[in-house]
């Protein structure tokens, strides 16, 4: 099956000149899926877009954040680049936190205009030098970052669009069963609870009814591989000509024009 993702092609000893060309302001270079991803300083990251700007990656495609709530600096904001000339794509990574900004590309790419406060919105991220770095959510009265991974998923509030008051309004949940009880428990994590059809794996509890014995297994299975197993051919149809000594006697025709078709003066 032909892959339908476009082609990739990376240019002979492009992780050389990378490295070389960034210095260090360069922290790691690696190889993986065909694609070159480099991880940068994040103080020096304006420089380096600029440096790649100059190598013919024209075009900034995505801003896109990560979450490894485990790092120190928990958030990884990703910048996907283009060269349309070399028919080849960059990643850079900066890592931060929640306090430290990151230098705003916009200077260099207008586009990273909307795709910086996306990520802001979204993680948290702050971008210095960003001159409308504003909440996309904020409309709703959207509190927290959904794509943090300690983002609450759960809640007794919901919101909705009220037709009457002709905007977004809050109002508590409502269910329509009488008890409202949520588990939590993911099924990965060993549930303490039996699901319907794994107690036949433990076998009967005490007390419950002895099931009958199955019968046997037949140890030659009955197969109908050949006309005679099936009881039909040639010595059936001759047995079924054969007439039996009780068998009562055909009626003898009405008329001599058609069987079974009587004349007008028979039946007078």
């Amino acid at each position: 099956m032909v892959n339908s993702a476009p082609k990739i092609v990376t240019p002979d000893s492009v992780a050389d000149r990378l490295t070389a060309l960034l210095g260090d302001s360069l922290i790691a270079l690696t190889f993986a899926n065909e694609e070159v991803a480099l991880h940068v300083r994040r103080d020096a990251l304006a420089q380096v877009m600029e440096q790649l700007r100059g190598q013919e990656y024209q075009q900034l495609m995505e801003i896109a954040g990560v979450d490894y709530p485990d790092r120190p600096e928990r958030f990884e904001v990703v910048y996907c680049l283009l060269s349309v000339t070399k028919n080849h794509r960059l990643r850079v990574h900066v890592s931060t936190d929640e306090d430290m900004p990151v230098p705003s590309v916009t200077h260099i790419w207008p586009v990273a205009g909307w795709l910086e406060r996306e990520v802001f919105d979204m993680y948290g991220v702050v971008f210095e030098g960003n001159s409308d770095l504003r909440r996309i959510l904020t409309d709703y009265g959207f509190k927290g970052h959904p794509q943090r991974k300690d983002f609450p998923l759960t809640g007794y509030v919901e919101l909705r669009y009220s037709e009457d008051d002709k905007r977004v309004v809050y109002e508590p949940v409502k269910l329509a069963q009488d008890f409202r009880s949520f588990d939590f428990m993911s099924p990965w994590e060993g549930a303490e609870y039996i699901l319907p059809g794994d107690e036949k794996a433990k076998g009967e509890a005490p007390g419950a009814p002895t099931p009958a014995p199955a019968a046997p297994a037949a140890s030659t299975p009955k197969t109908t591989e050949k006309k005679a197993d099936t009881g039909a051919g040639e010595a059936a149809n001759k047995a079924a000509e054969v007439k039996s000594a009780d068998a009562p006697a055909k009626p003898a025709s009405a008329t001599d024009e058609g069987e079974g078709v009587a004349k007008p003066e028979d039946k007078a």
